[in-house]
């Protein structure tokens, strides 16, 4: 089994592809993982329904037990903006004198350029469970806090 915090780390890609299909809010502003917790912190206008949060946790745990490949690609960041575009970049930059981007694709869910260690499949995760969630009105951003089990 893959180290605690690397199956934490993976599910944030999980739960933010997740977070995208449910509710369309696609700018990750921060993420927290220590240990087996994580918190995902995406842009969003308003609190989201209790219904909304459980279909963002059945999705995020269907993607894990369908068991998909996650490809990583190390490229110069010109031909991997060219290739996977501004979707691949969250709301905190990478700074400009970064020239080479390891892109983290899960396909058909999510697109981000990480640095960090990830799982190589989704199935290695084991189970997200969503602790809680906050919306910070004043500030637009929805916080996710779960747990992979």
């Amino acid at each position: 089994m893959e180290d605690v915090e690397v199956r934490a780390h993976t599910a944030l890609h999980v739960l933010k592809g997740a977070v995208v299909k449910v509710l369309g809010a696609k700018w990750t502003a921060s993420v927290y993982v220590s240990g087996n917790h994580g918190r995902l912190t995406v842009k969003y206008h308003r609190k989201p329904t209790e219904e909304e949060m459980k279909e963002i946790e059945r999705l995020a745990n269907e993607k894990i037990k369908e068991d998909v490949p996650i490809e990583i690609y190390t490229l110069p960041r010109e031909e991997a903006e060219k290739r996977f575009g501004e979707d691949m970049y969250d709301l905190f930059p990478i700074p400009e004198e970064v020239r080479t981007l390891s892109v983290v694709v899960i396909p058909d869910w999510n697109i981000n350029a990480c640095n960090k260690k990830h799982t190589k499949t989704t199935g290695q995760i084991g189970k997200i469970k969503i602790a809680k969630f906050r919306f910070r009105k004043a500030k637009e951003l929805l916080e996710i806090s779960f747990d992979v089990l």
